[in-house]
This record gives structure tokens, sequence and C-alpha cells, in this order.
């Protein structure tokens, strides 16, 4: 059996379209550069033909100019690739063609199915919406180009104001444009499907786009069981009705139906949890007798809810892949309008495309740098300008470009991490992902030293065997970036070397290192009482409160505060903390895992906490309240500034013997008044920041009743087991405990079986002759796709892939596509098909994105929380 290459697979797809791809130019939006910049998939468009490549939100005239195959006649083709829904990405591709004119045909591809557009109640679009929608682009481009004909006309200016945009557009006159009739009568356009628009961390894994309409969809909707609008709800065994299930659902089934179809799969669906049952009820829907006839591998679909398993994303392991993602600045992301669908927001995930700092390690040495010319010669690359050949007055256009990028030319080292980036065949991230802080970074100072030696390079600096620092890794980069041709052989390592020398950077290594510590304190308290667990908590909110102030006192802190924990931070181990008591202690208090006088205490640490510093961690808790808090405070702090007396100030009322002579009683009077307000407004801001406090408290006992309330995890056969004491989390994860069941053939609580529409013809029809057809078995199925709806974290990631490389006759391949709210561990899914002894099983794994620690904040306790 093959083994199915993720990032292969998306690259073949976009051969697929070569003769769209060919002398075009393609543009792509904020879902689809995340995806092609994983893949590398820029250098394939050029291979392809294509004259540029360029952002969809941020089009410009210019683009026409930025023609990599160097064509002197102007474009008449357009690509147009988005992650979106049609009517979303509208107003971009209307403004496009809108620039330029002289286009005769456009081509758009969607990563979203026409069934997915017809099945959201926001879209406008109906069964046939590819070609509904190319009727309404032509329609509505040439409404828009008679109005903008009318307003140049009855302003008497030239429709092109810019000199570049009528250089470029002199060609159109032999064209079969109608500028007066208004409108292009050949425009042609046409929609098709893409559905491989993935990021792929390795040919083993990938997740979904953070910018594109599956990955933005709402999970859930706000009621008693939901926890965020980016997770899916707690699985009571309740299934809402599909006719009311979230967007998100919806997007997730018709995706991974379009998935199945391109890689010729037929799915024998199961589902755990609430949310995955109403996902695998409508993938169950969609299938039809053409689908079952056709020939196809036959394979298994666990579907998976995230929210089984929240505290693993939330805790931060011993991965160098989690700590990159987790440490490195993110690409910023497009603003969108349009939030709300089906009265519920639109998810703002964290961009997948980390910055790595080149430009800021090599900026220490700037004037090799410059002296080399790399800086001038990536420049006029990126702007897609011959700076020596082009015309004097053209370069005038750019002058005001040339004095921003003089000053910040380092930014244009500044680069991404790309899967297909390989050393000796094997990919940097693939052979990276499954390793330790510890190991990963050896292995990077490894590949970095064996660069050195193929460059013929010498560095001298002091290296420790079986350690690696940044000052090592950040020597070895510099070295290798000395001139053009080495930096651009080795850019794979050489951005993996400036991401994992970032990481491994003090500031940022010393912080995770203390809350591993903090972790691992608070797991070790959870199994012993209730009491020290509460106590644990508490200290750690105190101390975050004090090194709060403190940073708070230094504009810019030491180094001894570095490592110290924030009020943000304490509520993250808070949100952990109330996890593992409810596993451990359920029925400690009346509604929470504590009792009265322990939670009392925490929540009088929160409210000084928040009184001592009230714009700490931008809570959604706290809206509406941390403007008059900090009023509050910054007047208190005036108080005590008045009532401290200068040494050189005489007071003279106290040398005045006669204290009837005094002046202004009434002044004073209205001043005690004056104060007695401020005292009562004071006393009522309490009594609301500690009812915000009470809100917060009822949803951790929400958090801590997962165990209880979360149907599959009430038996306890797939509850937590203290077996990995060095894991943060002090348990196998869900995932391990799932695979591990399946292959040994257990019986799985809550596990349900979604039988296809044949299948469910043929129970109904011919079993009553006793023809049936039996129950198939996830254990013997020759693919598994163990999708979690909800999203993935990086150690999860990493265990996948570690017990992939160990065993070689075990295939698999990680999907990380939907965001719906289960736990795949990845490392312990390969250990447990390693033990089941079925080794020649492919697995799949999947989820919606990549999670770390903050994300989990935002989506518990930010905006999109349910509290």
């Amino acid at each position: 059996m093959a083994l199915i290459d993720v990032a292969i697979s998306c690259l073949n797809s976009i051969r697929e379209i070569e003769e769209d791809v060919k002398d075009a130019i393609v543009y792509i939006d904020a879902g689809c550069t995340e995806s092609f910049q994983f893949v590398g998939a820029f250098p394939l468009f050029l291979e392809l033909g294509a004259r540029a490549v360029c952002s969809l939100e941020n089009m410009t005239s210019l683009d026409a100019v930025a023609d990599w195959n160097s064509k002197s006649d102007c474009a008449k083709r357009i690509v147009i690739m988005t992650s979106r829904l049609l009517n979303d990405a509208h107003r971009y591709m209307l403004r496009c063609l809108s620039t330029h004119e002289g286009v005769q045909r456009c081509t758009v591809f969607t990563s979203i199915s026409e069934g997915s557009h017809s099945a959201i109640p926001d879209s406008p679009l109906g069964p046939d919406a590819y070609r509904e929608y190319e009727t309404l682009l032509v329609q509505d481009y040439n409404e828009h180009t008679k109005k903008s004909d009318k307003i140049s006309k009855d302003k008497g200016v030239s429709k092109f104001s810019s000199a570049l945009e009528s250089l470029t557009m002199e060609p159109i006159e032999s064209e079969n444009v109608d500028i007066s009739s208004g409108g292009a009568q050949g425009l042609v356009v046409s929609v098709h499907h893409f559905p491989l628009i993935i990021c792929p961390f390795t040919p083993r894994a990938f997740v979904l786009p953070s910018q594109g309409s599956v990955a933005e969809a709402s999970l859930s909707r706000q009621h008693e069981d939901s926890l965020s609008f980016g997770l899916p709800p707690i699985s009571t065994g309740s299934m809402s009705d599909t006719d009311d299930v979230p967007p998100g659902a919806t997007l997730t089934a018709h995706f991974l139906y379009q998935l199945a179809l391109k890689m010729e799969l037929k799915l024998e669906i199961f589902s755990l949890g609430d949310q995955s049952k109403n996902v695998g009820k409508i993938l169950t829907d969609m299938s039809s007798v053409y689908d079952v006839a056709r020939r196809k591998r036959s394979a298994g679909l666990l579907l998976v809810d995230r929210t089984l398993d929240l505290i693993t994303p939330c805790c931060h392991g011993d991965s160098l892949f989690d700590r990159i993602f987790s440490s490195l600045p993110r690409a910023e992301r497009f603003s969108s309008q349009a939030q709300l669908k089906q009265g519920v927001p639109s998810i703002n995930r964290p961009s997948l495309d980390v910055q790595v700092p080149l430009g800021e390690l090599l900026n220490e040495e700037p004037s090799k740098i410059r002296d080399s010319g790399l800086p001038e010669g990536i420049e006029a690359f990126l702007r897609g300008w011959d700076s020596y050949t082009s015309a004097p007055q053209n370069v005038g256009l750019f002058n005001e470009c040339d004095k921003k990028s003089t000053t910040n030319w380092t930014e244009l080292l500044n680069g991404s991490l790309v899967a297909t980036e390989c050393f000796r065949g094997t990919p940097y991230l693939e052979a990276m992902i499954d390793r330790k802080t510890k190991d990963g970074s050896v292995l990077v100072k490894k590949w970095l030293q064996e660069a050195l030696r193929r460059e013929n390079i010498s560095v001298n600096v002091r290296a420790r065997p079986g350690y690696a620092t940044k000052p090592e890794l950040q020597a070895m980069i510099k070295a290798l970036s000395q001139s053009q041709s080495s930096l651009l052989k080795n850019k794979g390592i050489i951005q993996l070397g400036a991401a994992t020398a970032a990481a491994l950077d003090e500031s940022q290594s010393a912080k995770w290192d203390t809350f591993s510590s903090a972790e691992m304190m608070l797991n070790v308290s959870a199994g012993d009482t209730s009491q020290g667990l509460a106590a644990q908590i508490s200290d750690l909110i105190n101390k975050s409160a004090v090194a709060e102030l403190q940073a708070k006192k230094n504009e810019k802190p030491d180094s001894s505060s570095r490592g110290l924990l924030s009020f943000r931070d304490a509520l993250l181990l808070t949100i952990v903390g109330y996890i593992l008591a409810g596993e451990n202690f359920p029925t400690s208090g009346s509604g929470g895992p504590f009792s009265w006088q322990e939670e009392h205490f925490l929540k009088e640490a929160i409210v000084d906490a928040v009184l001592e510093n009230p714009s700490a961690g931008n809570l959604k808790f706290l809206n509406g309240l941390t403007e008059e808090l900090e009023g509050r405070l910054n007047r208190l702090k005036s108080e005590e500034t008045k009532e401290i007396p200068s040494d050189d100030q005489l007071d003279i009322d106290a040398l005045d013997d006669d204290p009837w002579g005094k002046w202004g009683d009434e002044e004073e009077e209205e001043v005690d008044n004056s104060k007695a307000d401020e005292s009562y407004d004071d006393m009522q801001l309490k009594l609301d920041l500690r009812d915000r406090v009470d809100s917060l408290f009822r949803f951790l006992h929400k958090l801590s009743s997962l165990r209880t309330r979360n149907l599959p995890l009430r038996e306890g056969s797939l509850a937590s087991e203290s077996s990995f004491p060095g894991e943060p989390s002090g348990n196998k994860g869900l995932v391990y405990r799932l695979i591990t069941k399946v292959l040994s053939k257990q019986e799985i609580p809550g596990l349900e079986y979604h039988s296809s529409t044949v299948g469910r013809f043929i129970k109904s029809g011919f079993g009553r002759f006793g023809l049936g057809q039996a129950k198939p078995s996830l254990a013997d199925q020759s693919v598994i796709l163990v999708f979690v709806i909800g999203g993935i974290n990086g150690i999860e990631v990493s265990f996948f892939i570690t017990k992939v490389t160990s065993h070689s006759r075990c295939r698999a391949i990680f999907f990380i596509t939907v965001y719906v709210s289960s736990i795949v561990k990845v490392l312990e899914a390969q250990e447990a098909v390693s033990e089941s002894g079925r080794p020649d099983i492919n697995l799949v794994i999947g989820g919606t994105t990549l999670l770390t620690p903050d994300d989990m904040f935002e989506l518990l306790l930010g905006q999109f929380s349910h509290f």
C-alpha cells in the first residue's frame, strides 16, 4: 500500500491546474498564502509559467509589472485561489477584476465545495453555487465598470491616473474591450473546486489554514454545555438536531467528504462526542450509491471531540516544535469584515505563519552583510524589479519605497518555516518535529555543521558535545549567510536554525521552563489533597501579581525578572489546576472540586490581583470594568502622593494658634462629601468585581466537571491514567487509549457507528432474512483516520511522528484539520499501534488547527469564551 505524502499531494493538485496557471497572474488569499508557504508552492507556480503570485486582499495595479517570466504583453488571464466562501471573498475578487480591466478570463479556485455553500444558511448561493457565482461576478463587474466610467467622465479625468498603470495598460487597445458599453465583452469567469488548501508541517501532518472559512467557522452555539465558540460543546449525550448545528461542523463534514473523494477512500464512520456525531451524520447523509459503487480503498474514520481532553493543549511540554510556535511572533492576520455567521462570530485563529527573525540575528554585524551586496539583491528580487536596467523615469516611482527599505532592510531576511525543505531527502521539519527540546536543538546544530562543511566554511565557536545554545547556532547561521549563494542554497536549515535559536533565547526558554515546573507541581498536588492543590494555585496567583507590579514599576525589567509568570499566566495555570481537581476530587465541594473556604481564598487572591493591576491580561470577564478600576487605582495613587509633604514645605496652618481664623468651611464639607461618594463608588466597584469573579469561577466549575459531564468519560475506561510522570499533564492522551482499545477490539463507551445509506438499506431490507450487513470493526481497516474536531498541539504532533519513524513498517499520515475539541497524542497513538501487533496499518490523524497554550487561553477566557 503506497504511503500518502500530504505535501506532495498538495503540489500535485497544483500541477493539475497548469493550463489555468500558465501565463496568468495568480492571486491567493491569506489562507492560501499560509498553505503555499508550508508546501513550498511558489517555485512550482514559477515552473508552471505563472506571471506573478500576489496577495488578493492587498492587490494593486503594480502586480501586473512584477512579471517573473518577463513577458512584455499585458496579462489577459487571472487565477484567483481562495480558502473562503465565495460570498466572503467576492469584494476582493471584484476589486481585482476592476483594477485589471484588460483581463479576458478569470478562473476562481475555492476550497469550499458547492455543497458547503448551499448548506450554510448565510450563503446566498444554492446547490449550483459555482455556476450561480460566475453569473453574479460578471454582472457586478459590469455594473461596477459602468459606474466608474460615469464618474471618470463627469470629473473629466483619465481613467488611469497613475503613470505606471497607464504603462501597463497600453496593450489593451488591441483587445476586444468596449469601455463605453460598461464592461469587457470577452470576459469569461469560471469557478472550480480545489480541496487541498492545507498547511502541511510534514508529509504526515497538516492543519487547515487559520484564515480559511472552515477553521474560522464557529463550532458551537452559546448554551449551558458550551465552553467557547472555537470548541465543541461538552458531550452530555444529547445530540442536537443537525438542522441547528453550527457552521463549523457543517463545513468540517463537507471538507472531510471532499478529502475522502480526493484520496479515493470509502469511509466507515465512527464518532465519539456530540459534535462528532453531528459531523458523522452529515457525512453519512452525503454518501450515495455512486460513492459505494466506485472502487475505493476502505478506511475507518474516527471523529473525536476536543472537549474530551482539554488539559494537554493547555500544558507546556518538552517539544522544540511547540516552543518555536509558542515563542516566535506570527504574521498579522488580515482584518476581515462580516464576523457574524448565523448569529455566531467567526473565530480569529492566530496565523500559522511563524515569523523567523533571521534579520535580527544577522543585524548584530551589519557591515559584513551590506558589503556582500546581499540586501540589495534580495530587495530587487522581492520587488520583481531590475534596478540596474530599468528606465530612469520609472525608477522614481519607487523612491519612497527605497527610503523605507534602506532603514528596514533586515526585515527582508525574515522568513517562514517550509515543510518541503530537505536534508538528504528528509524534510527538516519532519525530522525535527518528533524531538524534545534538547535533542531537537542538537539535531539542528548537526545540520548546520554539515552545511558548513559542504561550503568549506570554518567557524571559531566553542561547542559542547550533546548540547546546543543560542550563541553557537547564531555563529553558524551568520557564517552560512555571508554570501548570497550559500544563503540561498542552505535557506531551509538557516531558517530552522534561526527559529531554534530564537526559541532557546533566555527570555523565552526561562518562562517556558517556569510554566512546565508549575504544571508539574500542580499535577503532583492533584494526586495528594484538594487543600494542597488549592494552596498551590493561590500561591501562583499571588506571586504573579507581585511580579506584575514589579514589572510595571520597571518599564524595562532586568534579567532577574525573566521567567516570572504574569497574572494572565496564573489564570491559565488555574484552568489546568481546576481540570486536574475535577479529575481527582470531583465531589469535594458544592458545585466545584474545592471546599467553600479553599475557593474563597482563591477568589480573594484574584480580586486583589485585579485591584492592584486592572489592565493585566486584557480579560473578557473584566469587560466594562477595566477603565473604572484603572481610574480608581490612579486616584488612590494621586491621593497617596498628596498625603506625603515635601521636606522643604512649611505648614503655615501648623503655626497658626487660632484655628477659628480659617476660611472655606463650605469647601471642606464639599470635599468630605466627595470622599464619601468616592468611598461608595469604590464599594460598588468592588461588588461588581466580585460578581465578575464569581462568574469566572462558575466557568471554572464547568471545566472541572468535564470528566463527569462528558458521557464517554463517565465510566472511567477512557479517563486519565497517571503513567507519564515526566509529562506535565501526567497522563497518556485520549488518542493513545482510543487506539489501544480499537486495535484490541475492546468496547469503547459512547462510540457510535454511522451506517451508510446503502448499509442502512441492506440492514432494513435483507436483515429480516438473516442477510443483514454486520457492523464493521475499526480495527479491521487497513487505513484508520482519527480526526480530532478542535485542533492539536505540537506535543501531540511530536508524539505521533516519533513512533512513525521508530517503526519502519508502520506508515502514518497525520491530518491536523478541524477545530472541534479533542486531543491527539501522536507518539502515543503510534505506540498503541506497535503494541497491538498491527504495524502495517496506515494511521491518519487529524484536527482543525495547531493549538498553543496561549490559543487555549483565548478560547477559554478570551473574547470567544462562553461565560
